[in-house]
């Protein structure tokens, strides 16, 4: 026999959370669905915090400049007089700048031509032949307003003649006036250049976009932060019940906050049921082994003093009934103890056990079983089915095998393991081994046994949610590979 228990294995872990993670659908996780909800709202509150800051500061400053071209135009109609032959004429304004040619501010007095559209009657010094720009629905916005004052923005400045702009945004107010000794009202417009206002506006605007990235990135870090931290004590939960799952605990031994410590005392609750449901159900069929087996082993005994036809099929056939008893009470058995949760059973140790005792079962035969299992490789079951499966599948490579039996145990990951049994024997027909798995065939009637062994070793697997496999062997028999779950131990 060969011990190599020093072989590897691939623990089942939860794979390592990445950045990645958190960029994917956040339907599918409770942590990014509140970090993108949350990151949304923050941006989008951020944008409209810097939309309306920015437009505020813009039009606070145009106010501002309209304000000072009201005043320009009240110096204007202080100064302005109408004559006798429809003419007007501007007396003296103070402001140096509308005296100055093209000094950035600029004043003009109009009327409305006969077509509806306004001509410039008096210009300011400063504009210096050019005139401004008058919209084509101006005179009808002055009307409605009645003498209130209407501004505008002009990007392309100044026009000569109505052509070619000068480059200077303008900021214009225009407002209808009625001069003493005229019976048509009078426009009058001031502008002033609102290029300094759009370069203050533009650096406004980028220091407070800057300022709101800065302040999303860390209020979008700090809602990271939050979540994690928040999350933590389910996070920690979840692990709990994952250890519970995996047999690395019983129950769920640790605090957690007001919010989830009634999940968790529910989960507890609920693994105590189980228990008591398993215990219940083991109760009843020990309850019915012991009703079952005692009238047996009675007709057992009464028919063995008996000779004769009748007395030699009754004993048969209650071993026959007898054999089916014992498996059905021991699939019950594996049924109830599969849905129990948190018990581990080294795959080393029964191996260990299984191999020297069939190894001198078959002592004369001189069988040699060659098993490999790592140390930390455990089954997620109990010990007593382990035996039996893996008994089993020994039992049956061993009595068909010449001298060599060959077994390796090993994990597969997603919490499974693998057992590999393989002989030195005859093999079996590809198209024997599916009978071969069924309960009661035997495959040779001269072989002593009654052909419930591996239909055991089938039923058990499949309470345990694993699976089993027949195909050749490399030694020449029968290779038989056996899926179960498994735990750390």
């Amino acid at each position: 026999m060969t011990d190599a228990s020093g072989g590897s294995a691939d623990t089942t872990a939860d794979p390592p959370r990445t950045w990645g993670r958190w960029f994917g659908r956040p339907g599918r996780s409770l942590t990014r669905r509140l970090i993108w909800l949350a990151s949304a709202w923050i941006v989008l509150a951020l944008v409209l915090t810097g939309w309306a800051l920015t437009n505020q500061y813009q039009e606070t400053a145009l106010r501002r400049l309209s304000n000072v071209l009201g005043d320009t135009i009240d110096e204007v109609v202080l100064a302005s007089n109408a004559l006798p032959d429809g003419s007007i004429t501007v007396g003296e304004v103070k402001d140096e700048r509308t005296l100055r040619a093209l000094s950035g501010k600029y004043w003009a007095v109009a009327d409305r031509a006969p077509g509806g559209k306004l001509r410039i009657l008096v210009r300011s010094p400063s504009l210096a032949g050019e005139n401004l720009t008058i919209p084509a629905e101006l005179p009808n916005r002055l009307a409605a307003a009645r003498g209130a004052q209407i501004s505008y923005n002009d990007p392309d400045g100044l026009r000569s003649g109505g052509e070619g702009p000068l480059g200077v945004p303008l900021r214009v107010a225009a407002s209808m006036k009625q001069l003493p000794g005229r019976t048509q009202p009078v426009v009058f417009l001031a502008g002033l250049d609102r290029s300094n206002i759009d370069r203050d506006t533009q650096q406004f605007a980028t220091f407070t976009w800057t300022a709101l990235l800065i302040l999303g990135l860390g209020l979008v870090i700090a809602v990271f932060l939050q979540v994690q931290i928040g999350l933590r004590p389910l996070y920690a939960l979840r692990n709990e019940i994952a250890d519970v799952r995996k047999g690395r605990a019983a129950r769920i031994a640790r605090s957690y906050p007001v919010e989830i410590q009634p999940l968790a005392e529910q989960v507890n609750r609920l693994l105590d049921h189980n228990q008591e449901t398993v215990e219940r159900q083991r109760t009843h069929v020990g309850n019915l082994a012991h009703a079952l087996k005692t009238p047996l082993s009675v007709m057992l005994a009464e028919a063995g003093t008996e000779q004769g036809p009748l007395p030699d099929m009754v004993r048969k056939q209650t071993e026959v009934m007898k054999a089916q008893v014992d498996h059905h009470l021991r699939r019950a058995r594996a049924a109830a103890r599969a849905q129990m949760l948190g018990e581990i059973t080294p795959v080393a140790e029964v191996l260990d056990e299984m191999a020297v005792m069939l190894e001198r079962v078959f002592e004369t035969k001189g069988v040699v079983i060659d098993w490999r299992a790592p140390d930390e490789l455990a089954f997620r079951g109990e010990r007593q089915d382990l035996q039996e499966l893996l008994g089993n599948l020994l039992e049956n490579a061993c009595k068909w095998s010449k001298k060599r039996v060959r077994v390796s145990a090993g994990p597969t990951g997603l919490g499974q393991m693998v057992v590999v049994v393989e002989d030195d024997g005859p093999g079996l027909p590809a198209e024997q081994r599916e009978a071969a798995l069924l309960r009661g065939s035997r495959m040779d009637e001269t072989t002593p046994g009654s052909g419930l062994g591996l239909s055991i070793v089938v039923e058990l697997t499949r309470a345990y949610g694993g699976r089993i496999s027949l195909s050749d062997s490399e030694l020449g028999g029968l290779k038989a590979v056996l899926e179960l779950p498994s735990a750390e131990a």
